[in-house]
């Protein structure tokens, strides 16, 4: 019998990767959805869709009952350790199996940052509620590039307050390939399992501009900034302020060394290496002005 599988942060970048996934395999998707927005393209992909908010838990059992699986995936901010905590108890109110949880590279109670210890408290919950767990810990996502895009296409370069950073950034597709094995394995074989997920190489920013550049066919050029011009940028995007604070504290721990290795993980679980960024560059060239 196929078994159900609860999406969380279903607009998201991992879990809609995820889904790609997951496709044409036996499993009944089901996506819990915020708000009517973007309700109709999941849908359209033939997935089951509810309505709840995981910061109101009288919103989730009727996305929680009859399901199998959980991907926990809970947004970025002061409140992630409640809408995790929330969905768990969801999960064992309603008979869920597993849960399989997006955490953060090197979340611990001393994390330079403040997302990593938020999200070290959710993962000492998961290991403690009762469920079949597997918690995945990747490195900083290749998408995030994308953020800078335009500066791209419309100057040839991108700015980032990483300095001489150098970092095992990893593919998205790569986490979400990584979450559908999980998922698609026996419910026991990856239970109490904390998977760290890089990508094949450490690399510079300078390193991401010549791969940009090659994709492209142009030069291409990082600029490191100030941690405040970078800060003033994105206040000036509309960027909320707690994200300003989170993106900052970790350019400073990236900038400072922190989390620079790499590991097999990714291979060992797929069989195949993980995508490099030249693979990124070329798959993204038109987002950048190619």
């Amino acid at each position: 019998m196929s078994r159900t599988v609860l999406i969380t942060g279903a607009s998201g970048t991992v879990s809609t990767a995820l889904m790609d996934a997951l496709e044409g395999a036996d499993v009944k998707l089901r996506a819990l959805a915020y708000s009517e927005s973007g309700i109709d393209a999941l849908r359209e992909r033939g997935t089951d869709v509810v309505t709840g908010d995981l910061g109101d838990p009288r919103t989730l059992p009727p996305a929680f009952e009859g399901v199998d699986d959980v991907w926990l995936l809970t947004p970025n901010g002061p409140r992630a350790p409640e809408n995790s905590m929330n969905a768990l108890w969801a999960a064992r109110e309603a008979g869920v199996e597993r849960v399989v949880r997006l955490s953060a590279i090197d979340a611990a109670h001393d994390a330079p940052n403040r997302s990593g210890r938020l999200h070290a408290l959710s993962d000492r919950e998961i290991e403690r509620s009762g469920l079949r767990w597997t918690i995945l810990k990747p490195h900083w996502f290749m998408q995030n590039l994308l953020n800078e895009a335009g500066e791209v296409a419309t100057t040839g370069g991108f700015s980032l307050n990483m300095a001489a950073a150098e970092l095992a950034m990893i593919d998205a597709r790569d986490i979400a390939d990584v979450a559908a094995r999980v998922l698609l394995d026996d419910p026991g074989e990856h239970h109490g399992e904390t998977y760290t997920l890089s990508g094949p190489r450490l690399l510079s920013f300078d390193d991401v501009a010549g791969e940009l550049g090659r994709a492209l066919g142009r030069d291409v050029g990082y600029r490191p900034v100030s941690d405040e011009a970078k800060r003033e940028a994105m206040l000036g995007h509309g960027v909320p302020g707690w994200i300003v604070d989170m993106v900052e504290e970790y350019a400073q721990a990236y900038a400072a060394g922190w989390g620079r290795y790499t590991t097999g993980t990714v291979a060992e679980l797929l069989g195949r290496p993980p995508r490099d960024i030249a693979e990124f560059a070329r798959d993204h060239a038109e987002a950048f002005g190619g």
